[in-house]
């Protein structure tokens, strides 16, 4: 399975690519920083890293799209960037029918440190060492594109597992349902 982890971000959007065959095996095959100056209009910064994202999906071809999930954070305005980011990566990836799997920062951190309340730095050193990289992955924005990627790896198998069961249930529950239907 092929992972891209995406860390969405206006200034700077973290990429990369890692590959699973498996278990807890995990190979780093790229990962980038798109940056864009904050003197640009943000339709052109949301642009650019959407045609960096697009370039990415058409020539690495992830089976899969790992997007840190926003959720909460002080300033509103970095909260919109980052929301607006991940947005346009997410819409370029479902027009080419690519999964889209979003990821908590908690989550993320859970996965790849055991602690959902790690610093960055114990992301960027867990990740080094996971992907047995020989130089720290910099800036943080390229670590924790590769967390994402990781995490998404390393959790497919259970969220595949859940989704099978609640189609299970769904399906039961129409059986069910069609059953007193039919006893009234």
């Amino acid at each position: 399975m092929r992972v891209m982890g995406v860390d969405p971000g206006l200034t700077r959007c973290g990429l990369s690519l890692i590959e699973s065959s498996g278990g807890r095996k995990v190979t780093a095959l790229d990962v980038d920083v798109v940056r864009t100056p904050t003197d640009m209009p943000l339709h052109r910064r949301l642009l650019a890293i959407s045609d960096a994202a697009e370039y990415w999906m058409d020539t690495h071809e992830p089976d899969v799209i790992a997007i840190e999930r926003v959720f909460s954070q002080q300033n509103v305005t970095t909260v919109m960037g980052t929301a607006q980011a991940g947005g346009v990566i997410a819409l370029a990836a479902a027009r080419r029918g690519i999964d889209v799997h979003f990821h908590t920062p908690s989550e993320v951190k859970a996965a790849v440190t055991g602690s959902g309340g790690a610093g960055k730095a114990q992301v960027t050193a867990m990740v080094t060492k996971i992907l047995a990289l020989q130089t720290k992955p910099a800036p943080a924005d390229a670590a924790d594109a590769l967390a994402l990627a990781i995490c998404h790896c390393w959790r497919a198998p259970t969220l595949a597992r859940m989704a099978q069961a609640e189609a299970l249930v769904a399906e039961q529950r129409k059986k069910f349902e069609a059953k007193v239907k039919a006893a009234r």
